[in-house]
């Protein structure tokens, strides 16, 4: 079980409804256990916000969450995530159950879920990813040429919109809008899916943990936009390869000692596999 939380990063996003209540609740209750708080509405965060600090707290949606994992990975600080947007994948706290369960969660009575990243660099421009990595055309959907290598091995010659390289906690987003593959998020792999390819073998591929991928754009007319998380956006316009691995850190995610992803996924996504009006 993780240690006790004595120092607290508090990350409100404000725009959210309820969030800015729900974090002035969750302060009172950190305040009455004698807890240190850091609080901020901003986005990015303040330099230094997280360091040494035994955890943070993110009120917002999934797309809030997104915003600290770089950081959070960095420093190694789990993210207790409450949710205020649609869906809440990341996000696994109702605002209910946060504030029923806000003192065991000081106390570190909850269980950590170590998430893999994805590590993007171009040269000396660099990003990590929870979700995904989007390449695409910079400006449009117009059409990308792009040849994918797997340990200098060749892949495939994609002919399509784009390329979305997914962890397994990225698997529910825009890869399985894409067609691409759940994947348990304790699985150490990345997927490959492209988007609207126009080979129809074209699927999608997953790739075993120590891969280092590297993507080169074959129309040198074509600009490309690399995404994080829908976060961090690079570009290029060159056909200097663009490289994607497992990073060597992964971030902390806090879950209460009852979570169950295959319930998660069954309530979000409406996912059965029982066939309906079965009589």
């Amino acid at each position: 079980m993780p240690a006790a939380i004595r120092t607290l990063a508090l990350v409100v996003n404000a725009g959210k409804n309820g969030a800015s209540e729900i974090a002035r609740d969750l302060m009172d209750i950190a305040a009455g256990r004698g807890v240190n708080v850091r609080s901020t509405h901003e986005f990015p965060l303040p330099v230094g916000l997280l360091k040494d600090c035994d955890a943070c707290c993110v009120i917002g949606g999934d797309g809030t969450l997104l915003g600290v994992v770089g950081e959070a990975a960095r420093e190694q600080v789990p993210i207790i995530g409450v949710n205020r947007g649609s869906l809440g994948f990341l996000t696994t706290f109702s605002a209910e159950e946060a504030r029923a369960q806000f003192d065991a969660l000081l106390e570190g009575r909850y269980c950590l879920a170590w998430r893999s990243l994805l590590d993007c660099s171009i040269g000396d421009q660099h990003v990590l990813a929870l979700n995904d990595i989007l390449i695409k055309e910079q400006r449009n959907s117009s059409i990308v040429r792009l040849e994918v290598r797997a340990d200098d091995e060749l892949v495939a010659d994609y002919h399509s919109d784009g390329l979305i390289f997914s962890t397994p906690t990225g698997s529910t987003a825009y890869n399985l809008s894409a067609g691409g593959p759940l994947i348990h998020p304790g699985a150490e792999v990345i997927a490959l899916t492209p988007i609207c390819p126009h080979t129809l073998s074209n699927r999608s591929i997953v790739f075993h943990h120590d891969v280092k991928l590297r993507v080169i754009n074959r129309d040198p007319a074509t600009c490309l936009l690399v995404a994080a998380d829908g976060h961090h956006n690079l570009t290029t316009c060159s056909t200097e390869p663009i490289s994607i691995s497992l990073a060597p850190v992964r971030l902390p995610l806090a879950q209460s000692l009852d979570y169950s992803h295959f319930s998660v996924i069954r309530t979000k996504l409406r996912w059965s596999g029982g066939a309906a009006n079965r009589e």
